[in-house]
């Protein structure tokens, strides 16, 4: 008899032994299909004596029912599985998940049934059947897709099947990618590209784990640089992953890649329906796939071959993964870098300060491009002291900039002005008993979002219509929108410039890489003068008649007391900015201020990024904040306030007294209620050399807590909310 110790998705329950039937191949790393009392889950067959538990009786055992079509999880994922469980004190079986994302990818099935609309109309047409076919449009997906799509149950999707208004299609589960050619489209790389490039190359050929931070600002063609190792790769048969921060940017990444490579890479990303997911993940993990491009969580994906990750945009806090398994993925990749022997491309035009500190100390390897490619030349930057040039009442940009956008709209060129703050307004108010619209279910105002008509919380996703009265007083015509929000600046630009034409550019706006292909061809062709957009705008794209950005409120980052305010909305406006003049013809931004001595401020406009990195990090090193020191978040949830409060105190009375570390708090969180669950906060602070993930595991795995009670832990944290 082979016994087996299988880890199946289920984080509560742990690992579990079973038996090896007769005739039954099941080595490590195999998915496999087992016995869980009347059901049947899937699991992995994990390496002898690396899981804790003691072992079950073996006539207790049970059989496996099987193993499926699919090649095994590799020893290294496996490997870094368990290092990203135990850095980040998550569940095994979590972090597992994320490597069997495609419930069908490694199922027997070669296809599957989907539907479409068929042009039929029902011969009984309901409300709610009327919403889901114009909803549905031109998508195509299984029932339960289409139900999401309708926003309608499940039961109406099938009735529309019935009456003929949604027809069946066949979609083949395993249709081969197109392979990219590295020789298809070469670039003309000038001398310091073709220097960087022949690093990065050569670093590929190498097989050996090496960590490179490929810093250049915006403009300079990192892309086609770190494209030439992608090219070697492809022709060593490698593997390689491109991570980017967020969705929207998918679409032009696309666009550039089969420019040079001749054809799309494979695409992962949470826009897929469920049969693009499986036919991706299948041919991931058999290694056809060469070239992925996807958001974070294509980084645990089963790829046999790896031999390059490249990070873009690396700086970006969209990397960090805020629920469930609170990992960073820049950090992650570096780690799966060095257990399978590659390089990996961190590619920035504002690194992060903790990947300079790695370069200074050596641990990283710095590529420098330092100028823009072609003819195009950095924007000038000049800030506008709000206190001196300030915008009307009741306006918002500035007499200075608005001249701005006047001149480049009768040069017929394109403007971005800038403000990372969605909707109408983040406050609505009644003036005349002062009653603010707060979420229900968190301490967060509503924000009114115009163009929806309606008032949304962007942390659980509330909503509802606005009032025609005030809730409090009952006064009618009494609600006021306090502070300006992106489609407040476009209802003002549109006043002063009611001829051009605009675009509010949103994670509201552009949900899927498909909206964005259609911003990007509208900007190509000329179809928008002016852009208002969140930070969505700030990366990735490539507009050459793009020849000004305003920042509407850069002070806008800087409040709160982040460890990384400064940093981040450096950034930002350095990224924003960088938009600006990429063809050639010159650049301008301005940057609206009410401090514009603020030393993040007169670095940007001076363009003296250097010191303000070196001021930043003396003052991270002063604090004993990472890179140089440690911090842990633990956050104490329950939906009784009283509930989490006396938890947390006690998880407070009881924190170990270590040398090099201390506990502050418990307080209430920022955001002190969030999704109907009151929050306490403690904030573990730790030297750098101190093991605190082993402090935290034996402090917290000692206590026992209320069944209604949450308890997580985020290492290394981005946000403080």
């Amino acid at each position: 008899m082979t016994r087996v110790r299988v880890l199946i998705l289920n984080a509560a329950l742990g690992p579990l032994d079973y038996r090896v039937p007769g005739g039954m191949a099941a080595p490590p790393g195999s998915i496999v299909k087992v016995p869980l009392g009347p059901r049947q889950v899937t699991g992995v067959v994990w390496d002898d004596g690396r899981l804790e538990g003691a072992p079950v009786a073996a006539e207790k055992l049970r059989p496996i029912l099987g193993v499926y079509d699919a090649p095994p999880i590799p020893e290294t994922l496996r490997r870094l599985i368990e290092w990203t469980a135990d850095y980040y004190l998550a569940p095994l079986a979590s972090v597992l998940r994320m490597s069997l994302a495609s419930t069908s990818g490694y199922s027997g099935e070669k296809t599957i049934t989907e539907y479409r609309a068929s042009g039929g109309m029902p011969e009984r047409m309901t409300p709610k059947r009327e919403q889901a076919l114009e909803l549905i449009g031109d998508s195509q997906g299984i029932i339960r897709e289409l139900s999401e799509i309708g926003e309608v149950s499940v039961g109406v999707i099938r009735g529309l099947v019935k009456a003929g208004a949604l027809e069946p299609v066949e979609v083949s589960l395993d249709a081969p990618f197109p392979l990219p050619d590295p020789d298809f489209g070469p670039p003309e790389l000038e001398e310091g590209q073709q220097q960087a490039s022949a690093r990065l190359v050569e670093a590929v050929e190498a097989r050996a784990f090496a960590p490179i931070m490929l810093d250049g600002v915006t403009g300079s063609g990192k892309t086609e640089v770190y494209f030439e190792a992608i090219a070697e790769a492809l022709r060593m048969g490698r593997q390689t992953l491109v991570l980017l921060p967020e969705i929207a940017l998918t679409e032009p990444f696309l666009t550039r890649f089969t420019a040079r490579f001749g054809c799309e890479p494979v695409a992962w990303h949470s826009g897929l329906r469920q049969s693009e997911r499986r036919r991706a993940w299948r041919a991931i993990a058999t290694g056809e796939a060469k070239v992925t491009v996807g958001a974070r969580s294509s980084l645990f994906l089963p790829y046999p071959k790896l031999g390059l990750i490249i990070v873009d945009e690396a700086h970006e806090s969209a990397f960090k993964q805020e629920e469930g398994v609170m990992y960073h993925a820049r950090d992650v990749a570096v780690m799966r870098g060095h257990f399978e022997s590659f390089p990996i491309v961190l590619a920035s035009a504002t690194p992060a300060i903790e990947t300079k500190q790695m370069v200074e100390i050596g641990r990283y390897e710095s590529v420098t491009l330092p100028g823009r490619y072609g003819a195009a030349e950095l924007p000038e930057l000049a800030a506008i002291d709000m206190l001196q040039d300030p915008p009307p009442r009741g306006s918002w940009l500035a007499p200075t900039l608005v001249r701005a956008v006047e001149e480049t709209l009768a040069r017929k060129e394109q403007s971005l002005l800038f403000l990372n703050r969605r909707g109408y307004a983040p406050l609505t108010l009644c003036r005349t008993c002062g009653h603010r619209f707060q979420c229900p279910n968190c301490t967060a105002w509503m924000v009114e979002h115009r163009l929806l008509a309606r008032l949304a919380c962007h942390h659980c996703g509330h909503v509802m219509p606005p009032p025609d009265e005030c809730p409090e007083c009952g006064a009618e015509d009494s609600l006021v929108a306090c502070g300006p929000g992106v489609e407040r600046i476009a209802d003002e630009v549109a006043a002063l410039f009611p001829e051009a034409k605009t675009a509010i550019v949103t994670s509201d706006t552009l949900w899927s890489p498909a909206k964005a292909a259609e911003f990007v061809h509208r900007m190509e062709a000329g179809d928008i003068d002016i852009v208002i957009g969140t930070q969505l705008v700030t990366k990735g794209y490539h507009f050459p008649n793009l020849t000004l950005v305003g920042v509407v409120d850069a002070d806008l980052g800087l409040q709160g007391g982040d460890l990384r305010a400064a940093e981040r909305t450096f950034q930002q406006i350095m990224q924003v900015s960088g938009r600006a003049g990429r063809g050639d013809k010159p650049g301008r931004v301005f940057i609206q201020t009410h401090e514009p001595t603020a030393p993040v401020i007169e670095a940007l406009v001076s363009g003296d990024a250097e010191s303000f990195y070196e001021t930043e990090t003396e003052a991270r090193r002063f604090a004993g904040a990472p890179p140089f020191g440690r911090y842990a978040g633990i956050v104490i949830s329950s939906e009784d306030e009283k509930e989490a409060f006396e938890t947390a105190r006690v998880i407070g009375q009881t924190a170990p007294k270590v040398e090099g570390m201390m506990v502050l708090g418990p307080a209430p969180a920022p955001l002190a209620m969030l999704r109907g669950r009151h929050r306490q906060r403690l904030l573990v602070h730790a030297r750098r050399a101190l093991d605190v993930q082993s402090v935290i595991r034996d402090w917290l795995g000692e206590r026992d807590w209320p069944k209604g009670v949450r308890v997580t832990v985020d290492v290394d944290p981005y946000s403080f909310l």
